[in-house]
């Protein structure tokens, strides 16, 4: 399988299809049973598994909160297995006041996600937008965290899901290379219509990472991919979570063909009460 199309941040190649991680770390947004299982299901093993098909068809970077635990050894494992190594896009969380507990004071974070071998690094949405000020549309000591991402070599931007992030760092010309924005046809978590949100992904001067494209499982995958690929550039990228490898394969077969601008072939769910729908080949 040739390798996903992909586009470039901040002099870096990604492919513009990225892994998700709220379903390997057990961030349903569905329910704290569903979180649960997610943790008890997703070994090393089984992220293995999933982050292989994502490696073989091209699709090398991974978003999360951290690189630790059992996806740390799975990624390790897939490094060793295919010799590609994953692009690690971390969401790190840290004290936005003195006082704190030590270990989550910045500098102290940022240098973990370094040391998890993070090449971009972009504050959280808890961190992003505690310090978006609407009143006068600014982005408040954003300096302050994007120079001591460069101190330790990483690439900044900015994880949010207020609308107003995006407009307020270009007006302002904040040194990110790239804003994490939810997007997903439902208008799950978004703050606005999902119009509003086309239009500031489609000016937007840097390239974006959608996230929740399914609306965390609430759309079909052919619904939330269709829209999203269909509705933003072709600088911007889709970050899609999976739960298994059939789950990896069906999303990356299904996107390539959208991005073909083709109707995926892909085998429809069988249930009797669509028996009557059947037709040859189908």
């Amino acid at each position: 399988m040739a390798d996903f199309p992909r586009t470039e941040v901040g002099g870096v190649s990604l492919p513009r299809l990225l892994v998700g991680t709220n379903w390997f770390l057990g961030y349903s947004h569905t329910s704290r049973a569903q979180d649960t299982f997610i943790r008890s299901y997703q070994s090393v093993a089984n992220l293995t598994a999933i982050l292989t098909v994502f490696a073989e068809a091209g699709v090398d970077a991974i978003m999360g909160p951290h690189m630790l635990g059992p996806l740390r050894g799975a990624l390790d494992q897939v490094e060793q297995h295919t010799g590609r190594g994953f692009i690690r896009i971390i969401t790190p969380h840290f004290n936005l006041r003195p006082g704190g507990p030590p270990e989550a004071e910045p500098e102290a974070v940022i240098a973990g996600c370094k040391a998890q071998g993070a090449t971009f690094c972009m504050p959280h949405q808890a961190i992003t937008d505690a310090l978006v000020d609407r009143r006068d549309r600014l982005i408040r000591d954003l300096d302050a965290y994007t120079r001591l991402i460069r101190q330790y070599e990483m690439i900044p931007g900015l994880s949010t899901h207020m609308p107003e992030t995006i407009v307020y760092a270009d007006a302002q010309q904040a040194d990110v290379e790239t804003y994490i924005q939810i997007y997903n046809a439902a208008g799950f978590l978004m703050q606005v219509e999902a119009d509003w949100v086309m239009r500031i992904i489609s000016s937007a001067r840097k390239p974006v990472m959608t996230i929740k494209p399914l609306a965390a499982g609430r759309l079909l995958p052919i619904v939330g991919l269709a829209f999203v690929w269909n509705t933003i550039r072709d600088q911007d990228m889709v970050t899609i979570g999976t739960t298994t490898p059939d789950e990896a394969r069906e999303v990356i077969d299904i996107s390539l063909e959208l991005l073909q601008r083709r109707v995926p072939a892909y085998q429809l769910q069988t249930t009797r009460s669509k028996s009557s729908l059947q037709v040859a080949g189908g």
